[in-house]
């Protein structure tokens, strides 16, 4: 059997490229004859595995160096990145017998109509939930915080291109339940989309040797500084529940210009240090992991902090929030609502001998999420589509078939 995996990010990099990483590994050992369309992992030349590789070529490369100046339109910039993509990897494909895909959302369209052309089954990967509804957000977010139309992405164009894409996908794994309900609210049928959640390394992300409880509760957030990991409800909350009473450490890249001034102005006041880079050292001398995102398929930062042992704070618009205890390893507060993160802050410092106890009950359940049986759902479920589904009569665009769960 001949299977396509496509993506557009380094394998490792990032959350996405975490992903990706996990979905070429799962893959590779699963599938005979394995062709994949984007950048190769950082052991690519040292490995011995069967896969061929076909980095994507260099005039799409040249073209995202060439626009820089789109930075200030980072919706648009990304629409033509992945659209230019999505051309490149259909044409690819066009000489490659493909029996079976998987792609990556947003570089998928012209590829899974081609599988449709073909009758060659092909499964969609949304790490989010829906992305209309992942729009609206950011832009009530932009209006609230910058008053300044939104121009990052999605795009409205980007949203357009994703839900053809969900209507002509045979499958889609999604990483939360929470986000298979934003796709069925959004009018994708049930009956096509898969929860598998994501798996971290949970040797590499651990405690650390000591944790100290004396001066200001030492927050963590990691994450884009951009509106949409919700930043500004953290800084605003830890204001509201006292300043002298917290420190914060975010680990992340700045976002666009707006959010560089937003997350300045409000920092004034509080201690606050930021920085690109690995999370892992933040998290092991933090005591509380926050996260006030308001749209996140899973939010990998969460899994990470929690098998470093620290208690976490999210909102009910995080997938991985679903592993969270509320009361016993995290609290789970209203995106968007500033009193309740502030109030869940006043809570943790009140309690902050009680966070360690908590932390360890997030580090129990972070293992459990990354058990045997559960790094292996993917793996099942990949297999038993590819295999029983790939030799059927593909399915007209407005039928449905079940999908089973792993």
């Amino acid at each position: 059997m001949n299977a396509a995996l496509a993506y557009s990010v380094p394998p490792g990099l990032g959350g996405l490229g975490h992903h990706a990483a996990d979905v070429l590994a799962t893959l590779r050992d699963r599938v005979h004859e394995l062709r994949v369309f984007g950048p190769p992992p950082p052991d690519f030349g040292r490995s011995r595995r069967r896969e061929q590789f076909i980095p994507p070529p260099a005039f799409i490369s040249e073209w995202r160096r060439q626009r820089t100046w789109l930075r200030y339109l980072h919706g648009r910039y990304q629409y033509e990145f992945d659209s230019r993509f999505g051309r490149w990897l259909s044409s690819e494909l066009q000489a490659f017998p493909m029996d079976c895909g998987y792609f990556f959302t947003q570089i998928a369209r012209e590829s899974l109509l081609l599988a449709r052309e073909r009758r060659t089954y092909a499964i969609l990967d949304n790490p989010n939930g829906h992305i209309r509804d992942f729009r609206d957000k950011l832009c009530r977010e932009c209006d609230r915080w910058v008053k300044w139309p939104y121009w990052g992405h999605p795009t409205e164009a980007m949203v357009s291109r994703v839900e053809d894409e969900y209507r002509i996908a045979h499958a889609i794994r999604v990483s939360s339940s929470w986000a298979k309900k934003s796709l069925v609210a959004g009018g994708v049928h049930e009956s096509k989309i898969v929860v598998v959640p994501q798996t971290i390394d949970t040797n590499r992300f651990r405690p650390g040797l000591e944790r100290r409880t004396d001066g200001p509760l030492r927050i963590v957030f990691a994450g884009s500084f951009t509106l949409g990991k919700g930043f500004q409800y953290l800084l605003r909350s830890v204001a509201r529940a006292g300043a002298d009473r917290f420190s914060v450490r975010m680990v992340g890249a700045t976002g666009d210009p707006w959010c560089r001034r937003l997350l300045a102005d409000l920092g004034r006041g509080l201690t606050v240090v930021h920085a690109p880079g690995d999370p892992l050292f933040a998290y092991q001398n933090a005591e509380l992991f926050v996260l006030p995102t308001v749209h996140d398929g899973f939010g990998l930062v969460v899994a990470e902090a929690m098998a470093c042992g620290l208690p976490v704070i999210t909102t009910d618009c995080c997938g991985a929030g679903e592993t969270i205890e509320p009361g016993r390893s995290g609290w789970i507060v209203p995106a968007a609502d500033e009193l309740a993160l502030a109030a869940a802050l006043d809570h943790a410092f009140a309690h902050r001998n009680d966070l360690e106890a908590m932390g360890e009950r997030g580090r129990e359940a972070a293992v459990r999420l990354n058990d045997a049986h559960h790094r292996s759902r993917l793996g099942t479920w990949v297999e038993h589509e590819f295999h029983a589904r790939s030799a059927e009569p593909v399915v007209r665009q407005h039928e449905s078939r079940p999908v089973p769960n792993p």
